[in-house]
């Protein structure tokens, strides 16, 4: 890598380029950096991202040996969650491929969980959860804490790799393609990126691109994911000419901890998976009126099961209760709540834990193939940012961190095979700020953000109308006219660039919910409760608004 900084301003060059350092943009550069140079962006630091967050695990069928699951029960598990709108060969392609990403990570030295008891030659050795939607025993955890066991494990073995360069705090703009540039065809060529530590935009340039920069939970005024969840890779594919699809369906946790004064805390549903029941402040179950699964139903359901009687009773929350379990087992096994909990007032060994629905994980994004590529020559993304159809309608627990390994391994592949027939980009004109200033009035983007959250939250959150969607793309479209004045007139800023993106995202929610004139899985509309007569996903073209 070398830098030019003659006019001061920065150049890089890289082989490949990843946006995002979780378990897809980590995974994708380990699997690179045996033959190519990979610069690897964070927006604050490297272990910010969702990945570090995720409690449950990493879902997948290791050995069949145990409790007689098999790869297809896990594709017919996931075929359902996801309301009959998954793309089967893309769940076939990432299940079957569970075994081996799994074994790549535990090769890396991820320490998952191991069995108490004495094991045998023919058995896996490693403890399984079950969770939500699974009919087996097969999510590998480490604790309560798996993401972040796979983000330190990662970043530490990228952290001793020459051959990858880890930057923090840089906030990327928007992709540079030669469509953009007047020239042939539309091939990714590096991106413009803010280095938020110097205020300063610099250029990187690569043969290849990776968004891997997660999901867009951040768009809804409740949420239990990081700040950095802005949608940012989702909305700058889009506006580089990439198509997106399904992105009505935003997957909403249903219990995260119930703290006014705190951010929502996910409590993993690996809780439920081992007894824990859900409460009304009465203390009397709910969920068997709603589904024979309880609580065991898939997240959707018992979403709106748990919104439905905080609406029904006027209650601020319900409850989640495993106190009838021995403390000992509890404090072993979620030792990350257990401690949150004591901190939020509750002991969770003797009492129900308060919970509400929370915004987690966006089930669709930018359109990729089985390796990874988009509709922009040279561009990836894997990980939450993408759509692959694996999710469909709703997400199965644990298969999300599964599809970040399974992709950033496909991706790195493939990159690899073109790389030695790679072109190297041209000289690109640098970033031009001749006729901006900077802010005069931050207190306009922090306004527009926090009604924009509110709004999506209130008009496109777990249950939607028509009336409802229409006005919320009304007022979407008036503060994005004030985001672009302000864009254009004044120099960028973190809060900037993230609010415009999130409203991009916002608006390619709304219109995809708008598209779908049915109720199935995430997307719940009052005005059309009859399930799909079809099951395509939702696509949406730039090249078509």
């Amino acid at each position: 890598m070398d830098e030019n900084t003659a006019n001061r301003h920065v150049v890089r060059h890289t082989d490949v380029l990843i946006i995002g350092s979780g378990a897809a943009g980590l995974s994708l550069a380990l699997c690179l950096a045996k033959k190519a140079g990979v610069t690897v962006l964070s927006k604050a630091t490297a272990n910010a991202g969702s990945t570090n967050y995720a409690q449950g695990g990493i879902a997948g069928v290791y050995n069949t040996c145990d409790d007689d699951d098999s790869v297809e029960e896990h594709i017919e598990d996931t075929m359902i969650a996801g309301g009959g709108i998954c793309d089967r060969s893309a769940v076939e392609f990432t299940l079957r491929n569970a075994h081996d990403s799994i074994e790549w990570l535990i090769k890396e030295g991820v320490p998952f969980d191991e069995k108490e008891e004495p094991k045998t030659e023919e058995q896996s050795p490693y403890h399984l959860h079950r969770e939500g939607g699974h009919s087996h025993r097969r999510i590998f955890h480490a604790q309560d804490h798996t993401g972040h066991t796979i983000q330190d494990t990662l970043l530490n073995q990228a952290s001793q790799n020459p051959n990858i360069t880890l930057l923090d705090h840089y906030n990327a703009i928007d992709l540079i393609t030669t469509k953009k540039l007047g020239l042939a065809g539309n091939r990714v060529l590096g991106a413009y990126v803010f280095n938020i530590k110097t205020n300063q935009v610099e250029t990187i340039l690569a043969k290849f691109v990776a968004l891997c920069t997660g999901g867009a939970s951040k768009v809804y005024q409740y949420t239990c994911n990081p700040e950095v969840s802005s949608g940012d890779g989702i909305a700058i594919a889009w506006r580089a000419g990439c198509r997106v699809a399904n992105m009505e369906f935003n997957q909403f946790h249903p219990t995260t901890l119930y703290n006014p004064n705190d951010r929502n805390f996910l409590l993993t549903e690996a809780l439920r998976g081992e007894g824990a029941l859900l409460k009304r402040p009465d203390g009397t179950r709910f969920m068997p009126d709603y589904d024979e699964r309880g609580e065991l139903a898939p997240r959707d359901i018992v979403a709106r099961a748990i919104d439905h009687e905080m609406k029904k009773l006027g209650a601020d929350c319900m409850f989640l209760d495993i106190s009838h379990k021995p403390a000992d087992f509890i404090m072993k096994h979620f030792p990350t709540i257990y401690e949150r909990c004591l901190k939020a007032g509750v002991d969770m060994t003797k009492e129900p834990i308060p919970v509400v629905p929370a915004a987690h994980f966006t089930c669709g994004g930018v359109m990729v193939d089985r390796r990874g590529r988009t509709d922009i020559e040279c561009l990836y993304a894997v990980g939450e940012v993408s759509y692959t159809g694996l999710h469909g309608a709703n997400r199965l627990a644990s298969n999300s961190l599964l599809e970040c390994v399974v992709y950033g391994r496909a991706a790195a592949e493939d990159i690899l095979a073109r790389l030695p027939i790679a072109i190297e980009p041209p000289e690109v004109p640098d970033w031009d700020e001749s006729q901006v200033t900077d802010a005069d009035e931050e207190v306009v983007i922090h306004h527009n953000w926090h009604e924009l959250r509110l709004m999506m939250w209130d008009y496109v959150g777990i249950v939607r109308t028509d009336k409802r969607l229409e006005r919320a793309l009304h007022r979407i479209k008036l503060l994005e006219s004030e985001v672009n004045e302000f864009y254009s007139n004044f120099r960028v800023t973190s809060n900037l660039l993230e609010l415009r993106n999130l409203l991009q995202v916002a608006d390619l929610i709304v219109r995809s919910a708008m598209k779908r004139k049915n109720s199935v899985g995430l997307h719940y509309n009052v005005d059309h409760p009859e399930a799909p007569k079809d099951c395509r996903p939702t696509i949406l073209s730039p090249y078509e608004m």
